[in-house]
């Protein structure tokens, strides 16, 4: 699979691990795609149970078949989706000299939490943070987990303090959501708007309101 098609600037790593929020993750997925990004995809064994059990997604088990089911369900266009298997350790997003500069991990459980945290990289959802994190790029982790132990925050502490982004599943109500589309829509929108790549899925405070 090849990357050089885009330039660094227009491509995301975007990793699911096995905390609940599936929603978020294909929502999210589905407008990157449809922005022009292209996204390098990393999905963990407990991410696969848990789209399976939030969402009835049964994804089969080779990354180029993932790829291809999902390159035609969001319409992506030729090497715009590049799925890698958890230790495919040959992929760009394990270098630094091949990673994009943005990740999102959504949903990111406290495990992978306190294995970033902690260096671990044993597999490539945890080495690709740990590449971004070292190449001073733009980390951005979507925990879901309630309540939050004093383990859990001092590790999400420590990540803020290397200057990862911490953005909890916590929707808000200001935009008055009716479904639940709408509440996914509200987080998709904030990772995107940290992104910098343009959204309307929810105006920004002060746009829009009246």
């Amino acid at each position: 699979m090849s990357a050089h098609k885009y330039p660094r600037h227009r491509q995301i790593t975007l990793a699911l691990s096995g905390a609940s929020g599936a929603p978020y993750a294909l929502a999210l997925l589905g407008r990157l795609l449809a922005a022009g990004i292209q996204v390098h995809l990393l999905v963990s064994s407990a991410a696969r149970v848990v789209l399976a059990t939030e969402e009835g997604e049964q994804w089969p088990g080779k990354p180029e078949q993932v790829a291809a089911l999902l390159s035609e369900r969001y319409q992506a266009a030729a090497e715009q989706l590049q799925v890698y298997g958890k230790e495919e350790w040959f992929s760009p997003v394990a270098s630094g000299s091949g990673a994009p500069r943005r990740m999102v991990i959504c949903p990111c459980s406290m495990g992978t939490v306190a294995s970033i945290a902690s260096g671990a990289s044993d597999n490539l959802i945890e080495r690709a943070a740990d590449v971004v994190i070292k190449e001073k790029g733009q980390l951005i982790l979507v925990p879901r987990e309630s309540p939050f132990s004093a383990l859990h925050l001092e590790n999400l502490l420590k990540l803020a303090r290397l200057g990862v982004t911490i953005m909890p599943a916590s929707p808000g109500f200001y935009h008055q959501p009716r479904t639940i589309a709408d509440l996914v829509d509200f987080m998709v929108a904030r990772i995107l708007d940290h992104l910098e790549v343009e959204q309307e899925l929810v105006p920004r405070w002060g746009y829009g309101h009246k």
